[in-house]
C-alpha cells in the first residue's frame, strides 16, 4: 500500500515503554512496519484497531456444590479475509491486553501464509490444574455458550491453545452444535479426527517449524546434520518439534519444560526424552542430562534455538547472551521489541512466530476446508499441502527483508499488513 504523499508521522512512535506488555509490543512492530510501508493513515487507523472485543462472565458448577465465576474473553481483531480464526487459552494469567495481541498476530500470520482467515483469540482465567474435568466441561460449555452469537463457520472459528485440547473443541464443537440443532464441524479445528479433525493436525505447528527451519539453515548455509539445537518448551509445538528437528538429523543438546531444564552437549535422544517425561510428568531427571536453570535455557550454546513456550522469554536483559546463530519462534511473542534490536545487531537470524509457528492455523484452515467439503485428505497429502505454503510464506517474507533491508519479523509484519491493506482497499471502506 503505497502513499507517497503521504507524511508517516501518524504512526511515527507512540512512547510506549513496557518491554513486557504483549499488545504494545504487537503495535511496536506494527508501527515499524506501517512506516516501510508508508501506509495509508485510515488504513492505519483500522488495522491498529480490534473489530470487536467481547468480555463474559462464566459462571460454574464446582464439584463441591458451590458456585464460581471466571472471567472469559474473545477479541476479533479484523475480518476484512475472511472469518476470523484463533486458539483458546486457559490460564490463570489471561489478560485482556495478551488476547488483543494474539488475535492481532493471527490476523497477519493468516495474510503472511496466505490463509483467508481474519485473527482472533480467546481465553478464560482459570488454573486448569486445579480443576476436576467435570468443571473444566462445564466451564469450556458455557464459555462457548456466552462467545455463541459472534463464532461459527463463516463468523470465527477457535482453534486449541495454551492449556486446551482436542477434548476441549469437541465439547465447543457439540455445545455449538446442540444450539444449532445439527452437527457443525466447521466450528472449530484441532477436534479428534473422529469428530471431523484433520490427520496432520496435532503436528502442525511442530512441522511448520521444521519445514522453515530448513529454508533458514539453507539461507544460513547451515548443514542440519551437524547443528545443535535448543528448544525451550516441551508442550505440543516444542515436544514434537524437537521431535521432527531430531529425526532430521540435527543434535538437540537442551530442552526445557514448566519444572525444569536438561543440558548434554552429546546430544539428547528425543523419544526417550518423551518417554521419560510421560513417566514422570518432566524432563528433569533424564539420565545422562546436567540439569539447568530453565530461565537460562535461551543462553545455552547451540547454532538453533526455538523458544516454543510462552511470550517474552527473550528480552533486554538476556538478549546479549543469546549464543545461537538462528531462532526460529514455535512460541507466539517470546521476543519482546528490545531485545529484537539486540539480535539484529548481533546478526541473528530470526525466523518471526507469525510466520515460523503458523503450521498450526494452515492445517486449521486445512481442517475447516475437509469439513466444509466433507472429505478428508490422507495425512501425507496434508503434509505436502503444509510444506507448499511454508516453504513459500518464508521465501516471500525473505524476499521483502532483503527488499527493505529489515529483519524478518518487520518483513513478516510488512507482508501481512500490506495483504490486508490492499483487500481492504479493493472491498472499499464501508462507513
Amino acid at each position: 500500500m503505497q502513499a507517497a504523499s503521504h507524511d508517516p508521522g501518524p504512526y511515527a512512535g507512540t512512547g510506549r515503554e513496557s518491554e513486557f506488555n504483549p499488545y504494545e509490543a504487537m503495535l511496536d512492530r506494527f508501527d515499524q512496519a506501517a512506516r516501510k510501508l508508508r501506509l495509508d493513515p485510515g488504513i492505519y487507523e483500522i488495522l491498529k484497531s480490534t473489530d470487536r472485543e467481547l468480555t463474559v462472565s462464566v459462571p460454574c458448577l464446582m464439584d463441591d456444590g458451590s458456585y464460581r465465576v471466571f472471567r472469559g474473553y474473545r477479541v476479533q481483531h479484523n475480518l476484512a479475509v475472511g472469518p476470523a480464526k484463533g486458539g483458546i487459552r486457559f490460564a490463570p494469567d489471561v489478560t485482556l491486553d495478551e488476547v488483543r495481541a494474539l488475535a492481532a498476530w493471527m490476523t497477519w500470520k493468516c495474510a503472511v501464509v496466505g490463509v483467508p482467515f481474519g485473527g482472533a483469540k480467546g481465553g478464560v482465567v482459570c488454573d486448569p490444574k486445579a480443576l476436576s474435568i467435570g468443571e473444566l466441561e462445564r466451564i469450556t460449555r458455557r464459555y462457548t455458550v456466552a462467545i455463541m452469537d459472534i463464532i461459527g463457520p463463516e463468523r470465527d472459528v477457535p482453534a486449541p491453545d495454551v492449556n486446551t485440547n482436542e477434548q476441549v473443541m469437541a465439547w465447543i464443537m457439540d455445545t455449538y452444535s446442540m444450539h444449532m440443532r445439527h452437527t457443525v464441524t466447521s466450528v472449530v479445528t484441532g477436534k479428534p479426527v473422529g469428530l471431523g479433525g484433520s490427520l496432520g493436525r496435532r503436528e502442525a505447528t511442530g512441522r511448520g517449524v521444521l519445514f522453515v527451519l530448513r529454508e533458514a539453515a539453507a539461507v544460513k548455509k547451515l548443514d542440519l546434520d551437524n547443528a545443535t539445537v535448543v528448544v525451550q518448551g516441551f508442550g505440543n509445538v516444542g515436544g514434537i518439534g524437537a521431535e521432527l528437528i531430531h529425526a532430521e538429523g540435527a543434535k538437540i543438546v537442551g530442552v526445557s519444560d514448566i519444572e525444569g531444564a536438561i543440558y548434554a552437549d552429546s546430544g539428547l535422544d528425543i523419544p526417550k526424552v518423551q518417554e521419560h517425561v510421560r513417566k514422570t510428568g518432566s524432563v528433569l531427571g533424564y539420565p545422562g542430562a546436567d540439569e539447568v536453570n530453565k530461565d537460562e535455557v535461551v543462553e545455552l550454546p547451540c547454532d538453533v534455538l526455538v523458544p516454543a513456550a510462552v511470550e517474552n522469554v527473550i528480552r533486554r536483559s538476556n538478549a546479549d547472551k543469546v549464543q545461537a546463530s538462528i531462532i526460529i519462534e514455535g512460541a507466539n511473542g517470546p521476543t519482546t521489541a528490545r531485545a529484537d534490536e539486540i539480535l539484529f545487531d548481533k546478526g541473528v537470524f530470526v525466523v518471526p512466530d507469525i510466520l515460523a509457528n503458523a503450521g498450526g492455523v494452515t492445517v486449521s484452515y486445512l481442517e475447516w476446508v475437509q469439513d466444509r467439503m466433507g472429505y478428508f485428505w490422507e495425512e501425507d497429502e496434508v503434509n505436502r499441502r503444509l510444506g507448499i505454503v511454508m516453504s513459500r510464506a518464508f521465501n516471500e517474507v525473505k524476499e521483502m527483508a532483503d527488499k527493505h533491508d529489515v529483519g524478518m519479523r518487520i518483513a513478516a509484519y510488512m507482508l501481512g499488513i500490506d495483504r490486508v491493506g490492499r483487500f481492504m482497499s479493493m472491498r472499499g471502506i464501508y462507513a
